[in-house]
């Protein structure tokens, strides 16, 4: 008798878009394209807003509220993921982006605004961190890249519109609208989200015994953490108007980072201990490189080349092309990641040194577009790796921890450097952009040379 051959299936792998995943990774996308279009555009119609409320100081002010309040919401809601689950800290930031975006848009007066920016911020902050759990219980790991690679995608359009759109929509119909308009599209991103908060992973693991899971110790930690950046950026923005009350600020806000940080983080990541430690650290190498140059470009190319606004916006709005492509590039295959976040620190170190061409006389200031997308793509290529990594090498029960403490450094690493570029420019004097944002290039190059040269830490130590 003869026995037929089976006839084996190939193995397929599963697709972000498969019919398992769909709706999942739509919903997804969504809420993360929401959020950034907001991030994008409100810089946009601050002018506007300052203006209608009377409040010239509204700058500075809207964005820290929103910072500190984000970054306090990163911790507390990857604490509550891992002990309960993602859905509720995901439901709960969506919630308040959205009612943070409705108060924007109802402020009649700058406190209210101040307000509606610290609840926008906290919703941010809790649905990123709980979208990166989600990620990780509802995805096998050999798509995760995929899924990383499609959430830098959602932030190219609002990077290469949001301004623009944010601008057109406060001239035809006011400044309120750009906050009113975002609310309504919630609703859809929340409906096809709705399979996986109810299913997604099963029940959330047992909790975990280490020191980041005590409820009320990381609660404080990240209030000091909150507060002492919020007083350090302070400080140094002070310094050059109000030396001792400036000083006074930053070393207050030094020893509250220096009271809260190190909880939230895994042990050994300040001293980039190998494996873990490390993977998480070179997120924020990565993003305080980054927008440390990012956040003054603009400023070089209008005071020095004499670019326009809109120029100068288009220079720099190119790095999200690069940052796209390096994204979808790392999620071909599995790469060893490592070496991978080495490449992405020394493309970053590169595209921040040619920026520095745009100053020298005879070369056009369009050099910063090439330059920017170099950075882009390292930027894309080394924030995916590091979040990928990140998670493999997180046990089930510390991934909103390890979550929380990635959007940490990214926070802090991107803000503080940002502010004391800020700092330079002040001190150098604003006759002379030249100077100090070619300290800021050397800065800023540093650190990602320090990436390039400690990112094969990222490697577990041998056993």
């Amino acid at each position: 008798m003869t026995v037929p051959k089976t006839v084996e299936t190939p193995y397929e792998p599963p697709r972000i878009f498969g019919p398992e995943h769909r709706t999942a990774s739509l919903g997804i996308l969504l809420v993360v394209t929401l959020i950034a279009f907001e991030g994008m555009s409100v810089g946009a119609v601050m002018p506007a807003v300052s203006a209608d409320l009377h409040a010239l100081d509204l700058y500075g002010m809207s964005f820290s509220a929103f910072l500190i309040a984000g970054l306090f919401a990163n911790v507390v809601a990857g604490l509550w993921s891992d002990r309960r689950g993602h859905a509720a800290p995901f439901l709960l930031g969506v919630g308040l982006f959205v009612v943070g975006m409705a108060l924007a848009g109802a402020a009649g007066s700058k406190e209210l605004f101040i307000v509606a920016r610290a609840v926008q911020g906290m919703g941010g902050g809790a649905t990123i961190v709980a979208t990166y759990v989600m990620i990780a219980r509802v995805y096998p790991p050999v798509v995760r890249p995929k899924v990383f690679a499609a959430l830098s995608a959602a932030w190219v359009l609002p990077a290469l519109i949001g301004p623009s759109v944010g601008g057109v929509i406060a001239e035809l119909f006011g400044w309120r609208w750009v906050f009113y308009g975002i609310v309504p599209l919630v609703v859809p991103a929340m409906l096809m989200l709705l399979p996986a908060l109810r299913t997604g992973g099963g029940p959330a693991p047992v909790p975990a015994t280490g020191p980041r899971s005590r409820p009320l110790a990381m609660t404080l930690s990240a209030a000091a953490t909150a507060v002492g950046a919020g007083v350090l950026l302070y400080g140094v923005d002070r310094l050059h108007t109000a030396p001792v009350v400036g000083g006074v600020a930053a070393v207050a806000g030094l020893a509250g980072l220096a009271a809260g940080l190190p909880r939230l983080l895994p042990v050994g990541a300040l001293r980039f201990g190998r494996g873990l430690p490390t993977t998480i650290m070179m997120r924020g190498l990565l993003s305080s490189a980054f927008f440390g140059v990012n956040s003054f470009i603009p400023l070089a190319l209008t005071s020095v080349r004499g670019f326009n606004v809109t120029e100068a916006g288009i220079a720099l709005t190119t790095g999200a092309l690069g940052w796209s492509t390096g994204s979808y590039l790392q999620s071909r295959r599995d790469y060893d990641r490592a070496l991978l976040v080495r490449i992405a620190s020394a493309a970053v170190t590169v595209g921040i040194l040619l920026t520095l061409l745009s100053l020298v006389p005879g070369v056009t200031g369009w050099i910063d577009v090439p330059a920017w997308i170099i950075a882009g793509f390292g930027m894309g290529i080394g924030t995916a790796s590091v979040n990928v990594t990140a998670m493999r090498q997180s046990p089930d029960e510390e991934q909103g921890a390890n979550s929380a403490a990635l959007q940490v450094v990214d926070t802090l690493g991107s803000a503080l450097m940002i502010g004391f570029g800020g700092v330079l420019i002040n001190l150098i004097g604003h006759d002379d952009i030249r100077t100090g944002y070619t300290m800021i290039v050397v800065l800023t190059a540093a650190v990602g040379l320090l990436g390039a040269i400690i990112a094969t830490r990222m490697r577990e130590p041998a056993s």
